[in-house]
């Protein structure tokens, strides 16, 4: 029997087969962009964060579309713009808060811009008319935080707002009073921060970002689409 020939056969083998696995993996790893799930953690920013599971697809979807927005997104511009309808959308490299939300759920079929403005056609007088407007406008209406909430309101998906952060799920979208009639609003992520709750995703002036920030302004809505 040939010794050689059967410890190479037996060992050397399987060892070059992990070896090659293990290579590609890794080369998976180094190849993820700075803010894109794999396994349980995602990297963003360089480091690594603790991943929940999240039991529906479309969940994970539309978080994962707004996590990678961070890729892209990196300034905050509130200006005025004409955009086509529907799925219209700023450049890709700016926006606002409200832009991170309906960029996410575009990703899974759901058009937010013509949602809004089919309602608003027909309910006009049920939505905030702080900007003096006799008509609906579908360049704008959908990046507006106020008509946003009164949608997702009129739509049932209004839930609790509470203090305990167990009350915020993956996939929860959430509106802030940040003082001096301004409005911010943000996606729950599966991601954990240091104190347990998960993390929004948001662009609140200089791109959009995943940070632990869901109590840090008075919640004024807490919705549950899915």
């Amino acid at each position: 029997m040939n010794l050689k020939k059967s410890f190479s056969q037996k060992f050397f083998k399987p060892m070059v087969s992990a070896l090659v696995v293990f290579s590609f993996i890794s080369g998976l790893a180094c190849r993820q962009s700075s803010a894109r799930v794999n396994g349980n953690t995602v990297a963003i920013g360089g480091e690594q964060q603790n991943v929940a599971v999240v039991e529906l697809p479309i969940v994970k979807q539309v978080i994962d579309a707004a996590i990678d927005q961070v890729n892209y997104t990196k300034s905050y511009d509130p200006a005025y713009v004409r955009i086509p309808y529907p799925n219209g959308d700023v450049p890709m490299e700016t926006g606002v808060c409200s832009d991170v939300v309906v960029r996410a759920f575009r990703k899974v079929g759901i058009d937010l811009q013509k949602e809004v403005h089919l309602d608003m056609a027909k309910n006009f007088s049920t939505y905030p008319n702080k900007w003096g407007l006799r008509r609906p406008d579908t360049n704008i209406d959908h990046r507006r935080v106020p008509n946003l909430m009164t949608y997702l309101k009129r739509k049932g998906k209004a839930v609790a707002m509470t203090t305990n952060p167990q009350d915020y799920k993956p996939g929860d979208i959430v509106a802030w009073d940040l003082g001096g009639g301004i409005t911010h609003i943000g996606l729950v992520t599966n991601l954990r921060g240091e104190a347990g709750r998960f993390k929004i995703v948001h662009n609140i002036g200089w791109g959009t970002k995943v940070e632990d920030r869901l109590f840090e302004w008075k919640i004024i809505g807490h919705y549950r689409y899915f």
